[in-house]
């Protein structure tokens, strides 16, 4: 498929919404906020910002060089441009990458997705030890949480298969509006609690005295996975970038909406949680088992207030999800339609199928087959750790130097200038951070995270 037969993004904000929907995900709303709390408040969100500019927008731009220079799927994208060398193994890593985390991010969404249906029908009414057995109950049985992970596997690939315009951007644009106006209702709402303030103050308090070598590796981490770099995603939505965009501007904004949500995530949770008196924890615990409890807790003088609370939170969350397995999910299916010269709808059911078979077992693996497992880990677990301890690190790694000391200084120019339409001042600084500082910076991250450092 030539450059001029490929489809692009219709608008600027339409390029801006999608990829930062690919970015935003679960994971900004239960890491990040405990992660900040625990971390020095205002003082960690320094070092985060500083880590996003050393870090993540870097990154963010080298794939955007190799998608857009290529315009084609990442497999494709990295051959063209290492001219049969092994550098072209990094685009394949991605897509691989890309496939193992929709199929366990898949069972986490369905279970959003029940919470959602469980919301409405008023099922999450009890104390914290009903909630706790809620959870387990549903996150053991064989065949609930499966369905629901293939039914989120299901709507990610109608958007999908609808194709960039027509699906990916005009969902988007819904989708995203929705996700930030939901956030804000439930942060107006949390804010008004009594005792609120200690939340807030708990989030963005500054103590410089909680700050340490630990504390920076943690905030470089949240930057670097915030981003989802390393995935691939990043690439292949580069590759329906129009000439027009520019990569560095975008990068900026697209980082920048993802801190901003991931911020007001904060102020959903903290105000709330200790409006209780309860200090909420990090991971799908907080979601599912805490969090229930402490709308039901917060709201208790006004049921109905907690009844739309909990709805728009699980809605939020359902959102939040799919913006990320839609952009899972484009990276196969724009393997698998370039590669194998299917159709669009084809390359997405070769995607949707082979998702669905994991994400059944990844869910089963969970609670009800704990004997689908790899070395002591649920298959679901070990899904998680591959990709995120291991195959997005050296990917981001390996892009790094790709983009920094092999691909000729002329193409990133002219990516970054538009081909001279703009003078990219920032140039050398950029190569110098994506040759020196980024690798350095993710290679801290991957020792840090096997306690190497």
């Amino acid at each position: 498929m030539s450059r001029s037969e490929r489809i692009n993004f219709g608008s600027r904000l339409g390029v801006v919404l999608a990829t930062a929907g690919s970015a935003v995900g679960l994971g900004n709303v239960w890491r990040f906020p405990f992660m900040t709390g625990h971390n020095g408040g205002a003082a960690f969100i320094l070092i985060y910002l500083g880590c996003i500019l050393l870090l993540g927008i870097p990154g963010m731009i080298s794939e955007f060089i190799v998608g857009r220079h290529s315009a084609s799927n990442a497999a494709r994208s990295y051959r063209r441009l290492a001219n049969g060398t092994p550098w072209m193994v990094i685009g394949y890593m991605g897509v691989f990458t890309s496939m193992l985390i929709l199929g366990f991010y898949a069972v986490v969404a369905g279970w959003c997705l029940q919470y959602l249906f469980a919301s409405l029908a008023e099922k999450l009414q009890g104390d914290a030890a009903f909630v706790s057995r809620y959870f387990a109950d549903f996150s053991s049985d064989p065949v609930k949480p499966a369905l629901w992970a293939v039914v989120f596997v299901l709507i990610t690939h109608v958007v999908v298969s609808r194709g960039i315009r027509d699906g990916i951007e005009k969902a988007s644009k819904l989708l995203m509006p929705l996700l930030f106006v939901l956030l804000v209702f439930i942060v107006v709402a949390s804010c008004m609690l009594p005792g609120a303030g200690k939340g807030v103050e708990f989030l963005f308090k500054p103590d410089f005295s909680k700050l340490n070598t630990g504390v920076f590796l943690e905030a470089l981490g949240q930057a670097f996975f915030s981003l989802s770099l390393g995935t691939a995603c990043l690439c292949t939505y580069a590759s329906y970038f129009g000439r027009r965009t520019n990569l560095a501007g975008a990068a900026v904004q697209i980082a920048l909406i993802d801190t901003l949500i991931a911020i007001l995530a904060g102020l959903m949770i903290f105000p709330a949680a200790f409006s209780v008196g309860v200090h909420p924890d990090s991971g799908p615990s907080l979601i599912f088992i805490t969090l229930p409890n402490v709308f039901r807790e917060a709201f208790i003088g006004v049921p109905a207030v907690g009844y739309v609370v909990s709805v728009l939170f699980y809605a939020l969350m359902s959102l939040a999800a799919l913006t990320s397995t839609i952009s899972m999910h484009e990276i196969g299916t724009a393997f698998f339609h370039e590669e194998l010269k299917l159709s669009r709808r084809g390359g997405a059911a070769i995607v949707t199928v082979l998702c669905c078979v994991m994400t059944v077992l990844c869910s089963l693996s969970f609670g009800a087959c704990p004997g689908l497992s790899v070395a002591g880990r649920s298959l679901m677990d070990c899904f998680d750790y591959i990709t995120a301890q291991v195959l997005m690190p050296l990917a981001a790694f390996l892009t790094c130097l790709f983009v920094g000391w092999y691909i000729p200084r002329k193409v990133v120019a002219d990516e970054l200038s538009n081909h001279g339409s703009y003078d990219a001042w920032y140039t050398g600084l950029y190569l110098y951070s994506v040759r020196i500082v980024c690798p350095l910076g993710i290679l801290a991250i991957f020792l840090h995270q096997f306690g190497l450092i």
